[in-house]
């Protein structure tokens, strides 16, 4: 465990990191507090993502500060990962007594800290309180309805997830609607994304061409052989139309090996050009260069929920392969539409986005890069 040298802070306030989500809905919080003044964050980085260099590279493009602490958890299995997190966040809440905890986003690091702080008697907010899939087999979702049953504030997204808290008997006067701390980070960050020379470096930029981007990370795509090989059979398909780009989250990477399906993908090294189809495997990226590749991209395939919104906001069609979202607000309002995994609707929703002149519809109420000001301004109020 390692730590910075701290403060005598007039607001205490932790702010608990814990994967590379967590760190676009943070960073925008930290800067916040410190163009306002009268707080004095202390940033833990619970180690919950374990890719060292990965990390590194977000803090630095976000412009974030070195974690105070870092609890070096690793990875694990859920609960595990959820007890080591727990062990260790409690001494450093005991210590520096803060007047707040914030947790952000629904990751294992998200529950546990708010349970510690809750415990020990200190209050917890939650930005992006009140999402939810209803799909309780989500390990997400267990994480955001245990985190928003204790926590005292609640930063919410969109006026849906008012609904939800309400309707889980949560008090208005705790509720919160403050828009998207990920699309402050987007907005603030998309003019130096626009300098990534990442479209060169995959031979889309010299001569800009169609392409399309794909995540995959999610335990129920990645972890059955079956349902994996069926997505990946339709992803080919659609990569017979123009290069699908798809950089492998390593988990994601490790359950392709073990599978044997990595005759699906081509190999993208470094300097060598997208030919004109083709499904190209490319390691992890960076913020800027992945905003940078996601903004110019004609589609985005994911499983993931952030980049559900940022597609919103970037006006790029987005397909979502799951069944299910917690963020509706990305289908009311943006160019989100959910497949699920069946191979036959991929290809067709595919398609048919295809065909569509691009657009960029009015965002969520609020998605106007200031949620996190509007964070601060009721802290500043209330403690």
């Amino acid at each position: 465990m390692t730590h910075r040298g701290e403060n005598t802070p007039e607001v205490r306030a932790v702010i608990v990191v814990g994967a590379r989500p967590n760190f676009m809905k943070a960073a925008p919080v930290i800067h916040a507090m410190a163009a306002r003044g009268g707080f004095s964050p202390r940033l833990v980085h619970t180690g919950q993502h374990y890719d060292e260099k990965m990390s590194e590279v977000f803090f630095r493009e976000l412009e974030m500060p070195a974690p105070d602490v870092n609890l070096g958890v690793g990875s694990g299995s859920h609960g595990a990962q959820t007890a080591q997190i727990m062990m260790r966040f409690e001494p450093v809440v005991a210590e520096s007594r803060p007047d707040i905890v914030l947790v952000v986003g629904d990751v294992n690091s998200t529950v546990a800290c708010s349970l510690v702080a809750v415990k020990l008697g200190v209050r917890v907010g939650h930005v992006e309180a009140g999402l939810r899939s209803g799909d309780r087999s989500m390990p997400e979702e267990l994480n955001r309805i245990v985190t928003d049953a204790v926590s005292d504030l609640l930063f919410t997204t969109e006026a849906g997830a008012n609904a939800n808290l309400l309707r889980e008997g949560r008090p208005a006067g705790a509720i919160h609607l403050v828009g998207n701390t990920m699309i402050d980070t987007l907005l603030r960050c998309r003019a130096r994304a626009e300098r990534s020379p990442v479209l060169e470096r995959l031979g889309l930029g010299a001569e800009p061409r169609p392409y399309a981007v794909l995540t995959l990370h999610r335990p129920s795509t990645v972890d059955e052989p079956q349902v994996l090989e069926a997505v990946l059979d339709a992803l080919h398909e659609v990569a017979r139309a123009l290069p699908v780009v798809f950089p492998i989250h390593p988990r994601t990477a490790r359950q392709l090996a073990a599978a044997g399906l990595g005759r699906h993908l081509v190999a993208l090294a470094e300097g060598q050009a997208a030919g004109p189809a083709g499904l190209y495997a490319v390691p992890p990226m960076g913020y800027l260069d992945f905003l940078k590749l996601m903004s110019r991209a004609r589609l985005v395939l994911t499983d993931s929920g952030g980049i559900q919104e940022e597609t919103t906001i970037l006006g790029v069609p987005c397909l979502t392969l799951r069944d299910n979202t917690e963020r509706p607000a990305t289908i009311e309002h943006g160019t989100n539409v959910l497949v699920g995994r069946d191979p036959a609707r991929i290809i067709e929703e595919s398609r048919r986005a295809l065909a569509r002149p691009p657009g960029a519809p009015p965002g969520p109420p609020l998605w106007d890069g200031q949620a996190a000001e509007r964070i601060v301004d009721v802290l500043a109020r209330v403690l």
